[in-house]
């Protein structure tokens, strides 16, 4: 055999190691990219960590592992909690924190794409004040969220919960305030936000909610969904709920309500304003609605039943501000002494009064295809009206 035939022969046996070379080398070096990207993902935690701390919410994980290995980063974190101070309207610092605790958090993320995280949260989840034994415990099936954009500024986030329920625990025994079939909210920076002055879009949906002990048209389930514009935000950095209300109060920001929809069995409503705070951090402004089958609203605020027991003054404040109890029971005991069981016919025909003075302040309109009434619904220093009537106060927001 020539030279040249053996010289021919090793160059051909040379190209065949290369390729496979050249796999063991990029693998190496994507063993090596994965776990240094895994090795950042605690300094990135603690560093944000960091930052929601002075913002008083401390997050805390038992236990902290990384896995996905080799196109995930999968950090589960075992026995989380949240410790909130400072994050509501007359919470001092005195005050010991509001803690949540949670079995599991799993955030996924592709290596490839490392600003999409996507977490899932294990249920169930309880919630205690001041150091204090839990007195109230969340449950779902299923719940997860996702955000874009960290660990800059976050682009859009989205969270959604299936079958979530929120109870009391009194003792051993829990009591319902809330529960849905669907909840998801999501929230974007609209595509006119400029970086100092980021202008937040959100979307929220229920499905099958109600809840207990606020109101009485709360607690029959209902279908929502809305979409807001906040604007008057300087920034989306990490603070104290109060302080970022308070600022953007101080900057005259407001949330326009774009869209909205109610369904509660007969009764569906829609409306659309916008709302800012007062300096006193509660709700100002007005919503333009209109609702079909009012005369199903009427009775659940309860007119009749108040008037039967006598009109406590507490709640006589709440739908007709400025009359008084003894008022109210001297002209019906006026009336049962004129007419014996006219004072009756009275309270029983309350609603009815009522639902005939908002129909004389709105007007007629047509809601999907139902005869409906259009009327402002007001706020005014954190008191609702609707219509003539105080239906109820928000408490404040810083």
């Amino acid at each position: 055999m020539s030279d040249m035939s053996l010289t021919s022969q090793r160059r051909s046996l040379w190209r065949l190691f290369i390729a496979p070379a050249l796999v063991v080398v990029a693998a190496l070096a994507w063993t090596a990219f994965w776990f240094f990207a895994a090795s950042q993902v605690d300094v990135s935690a603690d560093a944000w960590r960091g930052q929601e701390a002075k913002s008083g919410r401390v997050y805390d994980c038992a236990r902290r592992s990384v896995a996905g290995f080799p196109f995930r980063l999968e950090v589960r974190c075992d026995g989380a909690s949240v410790s909130l101070r400072l994050q509501t309207a007359g919470q001092s610092a005195a005050q010991g924190p509001v803690t949540a605790k949670l079995g599991e958090i799993l955030v996924v993320a592709q290596v490839y794409d490392p600003k999409l995280l996507i977490a899932e949260f294990r249920a169930p989840a309880t919630l205690s004040e001041r150091g204090g034994s839990p007195s109230m415990s969340v449950n779902w099936s299923k719940a997860r969220s996702s955000v874009v954009g960290l660990p800059g500024i976050p682009q859009r986030a989205s969270i959604t919960f299936d079958d979530p329920e929120v109870n009391r625990v009194d003792g051993s025994m829990l009591r319902p305030l809330a529960q849905a079939k669907h909840i998801e909210l999501h929230g974007r920076l609209a595509e006119s936000s400029a970086p100092d002055h980021p202008v937040i879009e959100t979307a929220l949906k229920i499905e099958s909610g109600s809840v207990q002990e606020m109101h009485p048209l709360l607690a029959q389930a209902f279908d929502a969904d809305a979409r807001t514009l906040l604007s008057g935000l300087n920034d989306v950095s990490p603070k104290p709920w109060p302080e970022r209300f308070r600022e953007l109060q101080a900057a005259g920001g407001h949330l326009e309500i774009v869209q909205s929809r109610i369904a509660q069995g007969d009764v569906l409503a829609v409306a659309a304003g916008t709302l800012s705070l007062s300096a006193r951090g509660r709700l100002d402004g007005e919503l333009q609605m209109t609702v079909a089958g009012l005369e199903k609203v009427i009775p659940a605020l309860g007119i009749e039943k108040m008037l039967d027991e006598g009109v406590p003054q507490a709640t006589l404040d709440r739908v007709a501000p400025g009359v008084k109890t003894q008022d109210i029971n001297n002209l019906l005991g006026a009336l049962d002494r004129a007419v014996p069981g006219l004072g009756k016919v009275v309270k029983q025909n309350a609603n009815v009064g009522v639902a005939a003075g908002i129909n004389a302040l709105g007007k007629e309109a047509m809601l999907e295809g139902k005869k409906a009434r259009a009327f402002p619904l007001r706020f005014a220093d954190g008191v609702v009206f609707l219509g003539p009537l105080n239906v109820g106060q928000i408490p404040p927001l810083f």
